[in-house]
């Protein structure tokens, strides 16, 4: 019964996708995919229960989930394994990775977008964080929110979260320099590409950057926009590269 029961299961299990074109000659030399950033959400719903719904099913807008939920009690749900392809991001695009759904690990904050969120609930996402930048190897640089990747079209998380709170626990891209006026000739707008916005909406791409790094309003830079930008660009400078590139 037990060898009739491994036969059955084996047949039920699915097959590798083969090209019929293609003599199979099978490698190990492969993984799973391997995401390289963390992309911030609100649910703006008024429940993780109503936000475990929404994820799991098929809404007026179609289909969408992530791959973590965290409540606002701090508890965290899983929806879609790591190895997979959660629908989170849509379009958009951060640095050169313009499929962010296959690039990334989405998390969802129950939140509804007008409410702040509560300690417990960063506390818990601070220990994912850690988990999945320390077991997938994503650099701690490159955690995002919806509205960075996709200005003008997403405001999530919004102004109110807590991305210093973030910085000071050491994820996400924060100046850790002094805040000096930029030389002459500085032009904030290929600091804002280097960081990794997109830059086809200025204003929107502004009030995204405002969002996440003052915690306000407002689609024109300032002097401390500036400042912030100089002190971005000196520090990707330092490590090499745009914080949109993913790690080969």
């Amino acid at each position: 019964m037990p060898m009739l029961l491994a036969l059955a299961l084996s047949a039920c299990a699915p097959a590798p996708v083969r090209n019929p074109l293609a003599q199979w000659e099978p490698s190990p030399n492969f993984d799973a995919r391997r995401p390289v950033l963390i992309v911030i959400h609100f649910t703006n719903e008024h429940s993780a229960e109503q936000a475990l719904h929404t994820l799991r099913t098929a809404n007026s807008g179609g289909p969408v989930s992530s791959h973590y939920l965290v409540g606002n009690d701090g508890r965290i749900y899983q929806l879609v394994a790591d190895s997979q392809r959660a629908w989170h991001a849509g379009a958009g695009h951060w640095g050169t990775i313009t499929d962010v759904n296959s690039a990334s690990i989405g998390i969802e904050l129950d939140n509804d977008g007008d409410s702040p969120f509560t300690q417990v609930q960063i506390d818990s996402l601070l220990r994912l964080l850690a988990d999945l930048t320390d077991r997938l190897r994503i650099p701690r640089t490159q955690i995002i929110g919806h509205e960075d990747l996709a200005p003008g079209r997403k405001d999530d998380p919004g102004p109110r979260f807590p991305w210093q709170q973030l910085a000071q626990a050491g994820f996400g891209l924060w100046p850790r320099v002094a805040l000096l006026d930029p030389p002459p000739g500085f032009d904030p707008w290929s600091a804002l590409g280097l960081i990794g916005y997109p830059l086809d909406d200025r204003a929107s791409t502004v009030r995204s950057f405002h969002h996440h790094f003052r915690g306000m309003d407002g689609d024109t830079l300032d002097d401390q926009d500036l400042r912030i930008l100089f002190a971005l660009s000196r520090q990707l400078g330092a490590t090499g590269g745009n914080a949109g590139t993913p790690a080969g």
